[in-house]
């Protein structure tokens, strides 16, 4: 039996993030009354509580802030060792997404590495994952 990787639950909170990938895009909630960035989503701006929010397309490009090199086989899905960086975006410097670094060596990974988004679909979701961006102008 092929082992697989668990996939998130769409829901209407949620949904926008977990498919905006098949357009190439990483959108984050927005709240179009004070322009709080807000991630994971909410129905309400912890900003100014208000409830005019929208998901927003963001470049996908950021720094990566902290990094782990995962060495433990949690399912066959991916071959280990891997590198686990939580990333900072350009766009919205208050929000951050923890991913996977897609890299031929995960010891390449480093704090301060730029990066960007990429994405994989599986099954009716877009995976955000993260790859090297230091030669991008």
């Amino acid at each position: 039996m092929e082992s697989r990787r668990s996939l998130p639950v769409l829901t209407p909170l949620n949904t926008f993030f977990w498919t905006a990938g098949h357009r190439g895009a990483l959108e984050i909630l927005r709240c179009r009354s004070c322009k709080h960035w807000l991630h994971p989503p909410a129905p309400i701006c912890p900003e100014c509580l208000g409830r005019d929010l929208a998901p927003t397309p963001i470049s996908g490009y950021g720094t990566v802030e902290a990094v782990t090199i995962n060495h433990y086989p949690w399912t066959g899905a991916v071959p280990v060792p891997y590198a686990i960086v939580l990333v900072s975006f350009t766009d919205c410097p208050n929000v951050r997404l923890t991913s996977r670094l897609i890299t031929a060596d995960p010891d390449s990974a480093r704090i301060g590495m730029r990066v960007r988004i990429v994405f994989e679909q599986d099954e009716d979701v877009w995976l955000p994952f993260f790859e090297n961006a230091e030669g991008d102008v």
